[in-house]
């Protein structure tokens, strides 16, 4: 506790469907990390006959997104053996009639010269190499986890024909009732409004978008013209709330043009990295840096490989949500952090709610009176509820906030650079993926969110608001 009093400003960037050993595997097997627990060359899953061995990727793109529904992670986990991404990705493949597809590619992984934003964050701060997801299966009960503390019975998302709009009650509703201040940032609708009922619609002082204008990279760092709020703005204005919750950019239909960053496949990672450079170079240079914790994570592995079986999970519901999900990867940036860390502490998305919740409102995380008065008031409208079991027993992340001072953030601008010569190349005129925006949904996540989108302006939600 504290230690986690050295932060006043928690800023979460939860990314898609990548597995600790596919994004940072590499730090052991090819960046000689002993510390970090990572891939080993003898690394391989075997399918119908076949040794499939890990390797690098050549390409920081991957055309066709493996399943990760619950049973197709089950199938990956193979009961703990870790061994059958190969024979999924392949069953998945078959299932969608692609031709000559290669099920080798669940067991690419990237090495440094593809993520330089992580490698650079994984030398300057902390690795968490036993970070897991917290269902294993799909998109949407992570997320809810990471939100909500729970999901809503099932391991699987909605079908499709079904807007994924729950009705879990979030972290959030303790910060309003403790006067936290909080902004959920978003290329287009925030998650917030689709995991808790009680945000779906109004409270837009609380949601805004992550930039108001598509720049490149050199207008980006030179000026700040818009006068909305906006994380880059609230960022360089040093305003950033207590608590800022960052949605990468799902889909192809955000109103401001940005290209997908989630490294959802076949987002390219580098796109992806982008991103991650974006919010870490503008809390780097905030006049709130020296008080704020950065974390960065996926809601889950996506079916890609990682040799770490996942333990079982303390849960209200056993049955159901009793195992973690599989690995992924976490980083967790500070001035606090001492540079080179590597945490092998036992963290899940539930983390995140018991690190805001100690730091900024610890009675959240006593648990009530089990009466009937208490419980009633409970399930009132807008009521606050006791974050559950999984939530109460999680680790915090104050264990890495171990520095006695804050230190000023590292040099970056290599990285900068690199990142405006890519945008560079890119086309000129016209904002990124411009004509992409009239392009049919891609992936299971694409179609949710547009569906989420269309239900939500059916409602009354103002066009192009996050």
């Amino acid at each position: 506790m504290a230690n986690l009093e050295k932060v006043d400003h928690i800023v979460v960037l939860m990314l898609e469907n990548r597995s600790f050993d596919h994004m940072l595997g590499y730090l052991s097997l090819e960046g000689a990390r002993g510390d970090v627990d990572g891939l080993r060359g003898e690394f391989a899953n075997e399918h119908d006959g076949r040794s499939y061995p890990v390797h690098h990727l050549g390409s920081t793109a991957i055309a066709d997104d493996p399943s990760h529904c619950a049973a197709a992670v089950d199938l990956q986990i193979g009961g703990g053996k870790m061994n059958g991404f190969v024979t999924s990705f392949a069953a998945t493949l078959s299932r969608r009639g692609v031709q000559n597809g290669d099920p080798a590619r669940v067991m690419g992984y990237y090495s440094a010269s593809d993520v330089p934003v992580y490698d650079h964050l994984a030398r300057e701060f902390a690795v968490c190499d036993r970070w897991f997801s917290s269902v294993p299966g799909a998109t949407w009960p992570n997320r809810l986890y990471a939100i909500c503390g729970r999901a809503a019975g099932s391991r699987d998302d909605l079908p499709h024909n079904r807007p994924p709009l729950y009705n879990q009650p979030s972290f959030v509703r303790h910060l309003d009732a403790h006067g936290i201040t909080w902004r959920w940032y978003s290329f287009e609708v925030g998650t917030l409004r689709l995991a808790d009922a009680c945000y779906t619609l109004g409270h837009h002082d609380r949601f805004a978008f992550f930039s108001t204008t598509n720049l490149n990279w050199k207008a980006r760092l030179e000026r700040i013209d818009s006068q909305a709020p906006s994380f880059l703005q609230d960022a360089a204005r040093g305003t950033l709330p207590s608590v800022a919750w960052i949605d990468p950019n799902f889909s192809n239909f955000n109103p401001i043009g940005f290209q997908p960053n989630d490294d959802h496949a076949p987002a390219d990672i580098k796109d992806g990295q982008e991103l991650v450079l974006a919010v870490y170079h503008a809390l780097a240079t905030s006049p709130q840096w020296e008080k704020t914790l950065l974390v960065i994570f996926y809601d889950e592995h996506g079916g890609f490989f990682d040799h770490v079986a996942p333990p079982g999970a303390p849960d209200d519901d056993p049955q159901l949500f009793g195992r973690y999900g599989v690995r992924v990867p976490a980083l967790v940036v500070s001035p606090w952090v001492e540079p080179g860390a590597v945490s092998a502490t036992l963290f899940d998305h539930t983390s995140i709610i018991k690190t805001i919740l100690l730091r900024f409102c610890p009675d959240a995380l006593r648990e009530p009176r089990q009466h009937r008065g208490l419980l009633a008031r409970a399930r009132r409208a807008r009521h606050p509820r006791y974050p559950g079991t999984r939530v109460a027993r999680a680790h915090d992340l104050g264990e890495l906030l171990t520095r006695t001072t804050p230190r000023p953030a590292p040099a970056r601008y290599a990285l900068i650079q690199d990142a405006a010569a890519r945008a560079a190349a890119r086309a000129q005129g016209a904002p990124a993926a411009q004509e992409a925006l009239g392009r049919e949904p891609a992936t299971d996540l694409q179609i949710h969110i547009a569906a989420a989108m269309r239900e939500l302006k059916r409602r009354g939600h103002p066009e192009n608001q996050p």
